[in-house]
């Protein structure tokens, strides 16, 4: 899941506590840090969606599926039926292997395993801030959620469980990608949540607002200002760490495998110093 947040042009009227202060320079890589490239492992734009390729058709056809069927009914239906899962127990680490088994459908970026990008990631974070180990772990386990695609946590189809990220129940801002295809989906034609606010109101917090329902129960897409109507001061404190961690969920999508067993020790420590040693988790019966 990628996110973007750049920092929006605010329209006037948006009160001043919306605007959000991020020092660049804690973007910028120290000698010897990690350097983001400037196209994708196929010699593309990051995050272009438009250019004709193989892989932009599946990528297009998954977000067709994804924002046809992606409503306030199937979010709250998911939800319940997460609550009625039975628990699987399994170690940190033991989920992240099975993750070797699934390319992301959504991604036009790249298409190695999930337990790459998880590594990559987190590989290239260590570079630029070695001593936040809780940021190193935090990019480990930020896609594990993608565990729901194997059968033994449900298989659930790759369009309700990965892509970007996108509030239901209100309109659906046109920033989001191949956003055309919400003309498709039922709640776009439901005047109780095809306005502005739909069924939240101004600055109710991000915690209060119903997402599409996916691998990411807490990542937002912030793009040129979209649904800053909704947040609130938690949420305004927390962009600042997302726009960092964006950069290296992004740019260090590459060809380029790290060596699993070189660096598992590493994460494995981290992993035991935060979290105990197996977790029950939720999963289809």
């Amino acid at each position: 899941m990628t996110i973007l947040i750049d920092q929006p042009d605010f329209e006037a009227g948006i009160e001043e506590r919306h605007k959000v202060a991020i020092d660049e320079n804690e973007l910028k890589t120290s000698d010897g840090g990690f350097v983001a490239p400037h196209i994708n492992s196929f010699g593309h734009n990051f995050r272009d969606y438009h250019v004709q390729s193989e892989r932009q058709k599946g990528v297009e056809e998954f977000y067709r599926t994804n924002h046809i069927n992606q409503t306030v009914e199937q979010v709250r239906r998911m939800r319940q039926e997460c609550g009625k899962m039975e628990r699987v127990e399994m170690s940190i680490w033991e989920c992240c292997e099975l993750l070797n088994e699934y390319v992301d459908e959504s991604d036009p970026d790249l298409d190695e395993p999930q337990i790459q990008h998880l590594l990559q990631t987190a590989e290239a974070i260590r570079k630029d801030y070695p001593d936040e180990d809780w940021l190193h772990l935090t990019a480990l386990i930020h896609d594990l959620g993608k565990v729901l695609l194997h059968p033994a946590f449900g298989e659930l189809p790759q369009w309700a469980m990965v892509g970007d990220t996108f509030p239901v129940g209100c309109a659906f801002d046109e920033s989001i990608v191949d956003h055309k295809y919400f003309q498709e989906n039922p709640d776009n034609k439901n005047p109780a949540y095809n306005t502005k606010y739909g069924i939240y109101s101004e600055g109710c917090g991000l915690h209060n607002v119903l997402m599409s329902w996916g691998h990411d129960d807490y990542m937002y897409l912030f793009r040129c200002g979209a649904y800053m109507h909704l947040i609130n001061e938690e949420d305004i404190e927390n962009l600042k760490w997302l726009k960092i961690f964006n950069k290296f969920d992004l740019y260090s999508k590459s060809k380029v495998h790290i060596r699993v067993e070189k660096v598992k020790p590493y994460y494995l420590y981290l992993i035991n110093k935060y979290f105990p040693a197996k977790l029950k988790w939720q999963c289809g019966s």
